[in-house]
């Protein structure tokens, strides 16, 4: 979108904050960038360039805008609707992929070159996976300096940073301010911080805690998000506690709790972690399991033009895909839910968490458990679990083929790869399939023709109720189909489509 001028100067002008994340607008006279909905008088249209990501504008000699905070804005929707080189890529940078294994490891993830990696995205965004991994650490950084009383040696090697000198010189580049500035401005600043800031964690909290806003775009409707997160809540994992629900983290350093409570406005997160260089992956994968980075705005419209799904969409518009933080874990309970109750999958996978899950300690809460790895479950008795031996087939063929990485489910998965390997394993069809795609890789145009609710909830609207005819007539929702089957399901009275009491 950055390259249409006309469109970004209007979106400026009317701060339009549907647009943050999409593109950054830097000013050229005052070498500051921000995001389109900055309160400040917008500038001249001749002063104004733009850039696709916040570490373009970075690299190219701009700083953050200390008002509206530009680093905080939601991230682009087009990272998590792509299947391509450059999305894959975005979705594993945000992952902390370069941090961990660098960029020779983010490109063998990719499949692809070191160079042909870097030459695609500099093409792309401006700014090759370095500067993109810099930007996000900044961004941590600058949570930790303002939502702990960590040192500041303690932060730097928290955010990523290699040494205490890149840190200063980094955060000082980026915000205008030197870290300790950064910490200083705090009590100064008003009592509600911008979108997606941190404010500090409740006195007396749990050591590595800390209280985030999550930004997105609105509208957002909670009732099937945080409904079918609740309902189909694995015992020691998840649960639904005092409003918001709250899940056991598996992360690269070590483990974590999530609390997340839906506001008008934000999302209200608070993280308890046991090393905090998990902070940036574990935000990352909340965003990603609540769908935050949608555009709603966009994929209402698409849906809107048919007239049997309209009226759902003006009934409770801004309908997320509830999805997770662990794509291996959601494939291994697909498997446990096949023909069978809510319950009784949620039973099932319990069992397992029990006899094969890591223990966690939970002060706050109920949770007791993080979810078993596949390398764990792939160690399993067969004739140890308890489900037909069809089923028992279709789960022991799945856990060993994560564990050995024959197969992978990540976020740089590709889609139409992945889904090819799952239906080549016993017992997998396209109902399991495609609820994979859709919930554990993210793909916005998974589609269910098969489904019970899906096929009844056609039915009553009138709409073709056979798999192939429902097919045809969605064809006019791509590629936002994934986001069909929330409203169609959102036509039962089950639990999954209401916010928990």
């Amino acid at each position: 979108m950055h390259t249409d001028r006309e469109r970004c100067v209007r979106a400026v002008r009317s701060k339009d904050a549907r647009f943050d994340g999409w593109f950054f607008t830097a000013v050229l006279t005052t070498r500051i960038y921000c995001r389109p909905s900055c309160p400040v008088v917008p500038p001249k249209p001749r002063n104004m360039t733009f850039y696709p990501s916040a570490a373009a504008c970075q690299q190219a000699g701009f700083r953050a805008c200390k008002r509206c905070r530009p680093d905080t804005s939601p991230g682009s929707p087009e990272w998590n609707q792509r299947a391509d080189l450059v999305a894959r890529a975005m979705r594993l940078i945000a992952d902390g992929v370069v941090d961990r294994e660098g960029v020779p490891g983010l490109a063998a993830r990719l499949g692809y070159s070191t160079r042909q990696t870097e030459r695609q995205l500099l093409a792309e965004l401006g700014a090759g996976p370095l500067a993109l991994a810099r930007a996000q650490r900044a961004q941590t950084a600058r949570l930790l300096i303002e939502t702990t009383a960590l040192p500041m040696a303690e932060i730097a090697f928290a955010a990523g940073f290699s040494s205490i000198r890149t840190f200063n010189d980094t955060v000082r580049e980026v915000f205008a301010l030197s870290p300790t500035e950064l910490r200083a401005r705090l009590p100064k600043r008003k009592s509600r911080p911008a979108a997606g800031a941190g404010v500090p964690a409740a006195a007396g909290g749990a050591p590595g805690t800390l209280a985030l806003r999550l930004p997105f775009r609105t509208p957002l409707n909670p009732d099937n998000l945080f409904g079918h997160l609740a309902a189909t809540a694995v015992p020691g994992v998840e649960e639904w506690r005092d409003g918001a629900y709250r899940r056991t983290l598996r992360l690269p350093y070590g483990h974590g709790i999530a609390s997340l409570t839906p506001q008008p406005d934000h999302i209200a997160c608070r993280l308890t972690l046991s090393d905090l260089r998990d902070l940036p992956v574990a935000i990352s994968r909340c965003r990603r399991m609540l769908d935050l980075d949608a555009d709603p705005v966009a994929i209402d419209e698409q849906l809107r033009t048919d007239p049997q799904l309209a009226p759902l969409v003006d009934k409770a518009p801004g309908r997320r895909v509830p999805r997770t933080v662990d794509e291996a874990e959601f494939a291994v309970r697909a498997v446990l839910g096949q023909q069978v109750s809510t319950a009784a999958a949620r039973t099932h996978a319990a069992r397992l968490v029990t006899a094969h899950g890591d223990p966690v300690d939970d002060p706050e809460g109920g949770l007791t458990h993080l979810f078993p790895t596949p390398e764990a479950l792939a160690a399993v008795d067969p004739e140890t679990l308890a489900m037909p031996r069809s089923r028992r087939t279709t789960f022991t063929t799945l856990v060993t083929q994560l564990a050995s990485g024959t197969i992978h489910l990540g976020p740089e998965s590709d889609w139409p790869e992945t889904r090819a390997r799952l239906l080549a394993l016993p017992g997998f069809g396209p109902w399991t399939t495609d609820v994979i795609a859709m919930r554990a890789l993210g793909d916005p145009d998974a589609f269910l023709p098969t489904d019970l609710g899906i096929r009844r909830a056609a039915q009553e609207l009138g709409l073709p109720s056979t798999a192939a005819a429902l097919t045809a007539r969605a064809a006019a929702w791509r590629p936002w189909r994934a986001y069909a089957v929330q409203y169609l399901w959102a036509t039962d009275s089950h639990p999954i489509n209401f916010l928990p009491v």
